[in-house]
């Protein structure tokens, strides 16, 4: 249990390094957790609802926040190319530069400097903790589309081609690097 005890205070340390900074760098850590979220979001992703759930918050919450990143000039909302009722949030240009100043670069570039086989242990390890998490909060969990049982692909590696089987819709292969809200774990 030490151990434990021992790694979730790492953790802790490392989120104060880009977390719990109020709005030092203009945004509230919620408004920053959007906007990485929005930056990193396949298409069908890029919506309130969507939003709302990465979040945890209420879709009111979530539009909220994305009318403050809007005011800001980072987001844009632009309407659905597939459902004319709905909304696409999309970074601007000056969203785009504003998240090179994003507190977190500082935690990427020290897991950038650990070995591959490092990185790769890392990252399945806290994929594991947080599927657990989400499943004992009975919240929906987010990944990338190349991790969900949605996905389908086909072709030699040269022309390989994707296609997502929830929304039947064909993928560009930089698309399943993506998160996407509505992601589901292959079993």
């Amino acid at each position: 249990m030490s151990m434990a005890i021992e790694i979730v205070q790492l953790l802790i340390q490392s989120a104060d390094s880009w977390l719990f900074e109020g709005s030092r760098s203009g945004l509230s850590d919620r408004e920053w957790m959007a906007l990485r979220f929005l930056a990193r979001a396949n298409r069908f992703s890029r919506t309130p609802t969507a939003l709302a759930s990465f979040l945890g918050t209420t879709r009111s919450v979530a539009s909220q926040i994305a009318a403050v990143l809007q005011n800001k000039g980072l987001v844009a909302r632009k309407p659905s190319a597939d459902d004319k009722r709905s909304i696409t949030l999309c970074i601007t240009g000056d969203g785009e530069r504003f998240l090179e100043r994003d507190p977190i670069n500082a935690l990427r570039d020290q897991i950038v400097a650990l070995e591959v086989p490092d990185r790769s242990r890392l990252r399945d390890t806290l994929r594991r903790v947080l599927v657990g998490l989400d499943v004992a909060q009975r919240r929906h969990h987010t990944d990338v589309c190349s991790q969900c049982m949605f996905l389908i692909e086909s072709g030699e590696r040269k022309e390989r081609q994707f296609k997502c089987r929830l929304f039947r819709k064909s993928l560009a292969q930089k698309e399943t690097s993506l998160f996407c809200a509505y992601f589901e774990g292959q079993t």
